[in-house]
């Protein structure tokens, strides 16, 4: 039984090498071994699971609906074993800890709150990435994901690190030159940037008339994420709406200035950090999430 397991895990850790090389002669190269026996050991996985896992070509190596199945088994079964590891190692905190954050809140707090975590867990390499990308964390092997704004339902976990109201804001040059609208109706005599991603809101909310109404607006420029949006409000290009904790440094110092705070519904984007659930967390992954917390209740969202 021991020796048939032995194979069984050498099979998919061989499988995942060539998903992830992308071609049996790069993987062959990674694990020492040679592309025909490569090309053999894929044919005997492939005749013991009775099921084709790649789609094979002259020019392309592509996965087939079977293959990414199996391809998301063996990842998560990797990560049980990663797990198991690190249980086994009576709770230390090591290992590489791949974090995804936007480029705007990992640059503000990730960052700085980074020094202090590795002081404090000196085994873990950090592996950061900021990206304006949602990323699909077990596609990207991403351990740690900071999520801003509404979670749409999934099986990952979230520890909530903060929230920050919107607030919505323009340069005073560009309130000089097109004037400063004093009710959500003068909008439409205003550019007003808005988000082009998915999940962004059809519409600005505001409060009138004893409830909280939506209104559609429009612009010369939609973005796709919000450090771009607060630049080019920097320069005076329209009105816009972010979370206040994106523009409180350049609210304080006047190059933005709040505009209809009095209609303002006073909605709220969340911050959470987000990781596969199932099995045993890692533990640096906890350590890391700790820590998150601990920053941002030290140094709470405006």
């Amino acid at each position: 039984m021991t020796r048939i397991l032995m194979e069984r895990s050498g099979e998919l850790e061989v499988f995942l090498r060539v998903v992830q090389e992308g071609g049996f002669s790069a993987a062959a190269r990674s694990v020492g071994l040679t592309p025909s026996a490569v090309s053999k050991l894929i044919t005997r996985l492939e005749k013991r699971l009775g099921a084709r896992l790649f789609m094979r070509t002259t020019r392309a190596l592509s996965l087939t609906e079977e293959g990414e199945a199996y391809h998301r088994a063996g990842q998560r079964i990797l990560r049980e074993l990663d797990d198991a590891d690190q249980a086994a190692a009576a709770g230390a905190v090591r290992g590489r800890l791949h974090v995804n954050a936007s480029i705007p809140f990992g640059s503000q707090y990730v960052v700085p709150a980074l020094p202090g975590f590795l002081a404090r867990y000196p085994d873990v390499l950090v592996d950061l990435s900021l990206t304006d990308d949602v990323v699909d964390l077990l596609a990207q092997k991403t351990d740690v994901a900071i999520r801003t704004g509404d979670l749409p339902d999934s099986a990952l976990l979230a520890h909530k690190l903060g929230q920050s109201r919107r607030v919505l804001c323009a340069s005073p040059a560009y309130l000089q030159a097109r004037g400063t609208p004093r009710t959500p109706d003068e909008l439409g005599k205003h550019d007003c940037l808005t988000f082009n991603f998915r999940r962004a809101r059809s519409g600005w909310p505001f409060r009138e008339g004893g409830g909280i109404a939506p209104r559609v607006v429009s612009g010369g420029v939609q973005v796709n994420n919000g450090e771009t949006m607060k630049h080019l409000l920097l320069q005076g290009v329209g009105i816009g709406r972010l979370a206040m904790w994106h523009v409180a440094a350049e609210l304080k110092a006047g190059r933005l200035v709040a505009v209809l705070e009095k209609y303002n519904p006073g909605d709220v984007e969340q911050i959470h950090a987000v990781h596969v659930g199932g099995g045993q967390v890692p533990h640096r992954v906890r350590a890391f999430i700790r820590h998150m917390v601990d920053a941002m209740k030290a140094s709470p969202l405006p």
